[in-house]
């Protein structure tokens, strides 16, 4: 019988090093084409879309993930793990850790990848699991001093302030306005549902790495062109998915769209990443797909590995 993981069996196996290792390894695998990550796809439901990602790492694993667009308030989702040598299911997840850890840990493979190695202060806009899941993986990868985090709801953001400075002893506190998370930070994460631009590019710093997770879209963005205008470097996880949007990409149609590169390629030494302690560097997270069953099978291994032992 295959493993069937909950939410809380993910959370009590999957560590932020251990997931921002997994990243940067499928990051490296879908440059190299060991890992074959088709952009999603989705069909189109009275009320909603029911959205698929697969992935297909040769000759080890193939699976899916699906989620839906229905807007329920504890929607799940599915990731399914298949042994590419007979087909058998290894490992089902229901719930919704793997998809929020996988994210974040991109965003954490990004930071490492791009950051200054003596990042440490950081500033959040956004106080959901999204922004969560980004910090976890941040801290995973920097020496994290401090945190500011601006959200709409006051209490939202002091509750988020209050987890960080519990859960990773780094002295974090809410702020009254986005450009108070921002300014003089050497790592800001934005992670919103907003379709306007929630960052000003005046109060990102010479030297920050930025992580962008929300719309990122022509006409619904949580940014402005004028932010990538100020980078050195723009680097996304997935080019096949970062084409392929409709609308299409924020900076597509510009002078800027020759600028994306893959982080896999910087993962992979074949592409340079930051070139300068004062370069701004910006990482576009938009999901790099078959990596939700990366993730599921490390757990799947460390699962069978504890069993063993």
């Amino acid at each position: 019988m295959p493993l069937l993981l909950t939410d809380a069996d993910v959370a009590a196996r999957l560590d932020a090093p251990t997931a921002v290792a997994a990243m940067r390894d499928a990051l490296v695998a879908a440059h190299e084409g060991r890992l074959i990550a088709p952009p999603r796809a989705s069909a189109v439901l009275e009320g909603g879309r029911l959205v698929m990602t697969a992935g297909h790492l040769a000759d080890e694993w193939y699976g899916f993930r699906s989620y839906d667009t229905f807007g329920h308030a504890d929607g799940e989702q599915l990731v399914v793990l298949h042994d590419a040598r007979d087909g058998r299911i290894r490992a089902i997840a229901v719930g919704e850790e793997i998809g929020s850890r996988r994210t974040g840990a991109l965003g954490g493979a990004a930071v490492d990848l791009l950051a200054r190695p003596d990042a440490a202060s950081v500033g959040v806009i956004g106080s959901g699991r999204q922004a969560w899941t980004q910090l976890w993986a941040a801290a995973a990868v920097r020496p994290l001093s401090s945190v500011r985090v601006f959200s709409r709801s006051a209490a939202r953001r002091g509750a988020f302030a209050a987890r960080v400075s519990a859960a990773l002893g780094v002295p974090a506190a809410p702020v009254e306005s986005a450009a108070d998370a921002v300014r003089g930070r050497d790592l800001v994460i934005v992670a919103t549902t907003s379709e306007e631009p929630v960052l000003s590019a005046a109060d990102v710093v010479p030297g920050a790495h930025v992580n962008l997770v929300g719309f990122k879209q022509r006409g619904r963005a949580e940014f402005g062109i004028d932010l990538l205008g100020r980078a050195g470097v723009i680097a996304t996880d997935s080019p096949a998915q970062a084409v392929a949007y409709s609308p299409p990409l924020l900076m597509c149609g510009t002078p800027l769209e020759g600028a994306l590169c893959d982080l896999g390629a910087i993962a992979a030494g074949a592409a340079p990443g930051r070139r300068s302690a004062d370069e701004i560097t910006v990482f576009l997270s938009v999901g790099l797909a078959g990596t939700e069953v990366f993730l599921l099978d490390r757990v799947a291994t460390l699962l069978t590995s504890a069993d063993v032992g």
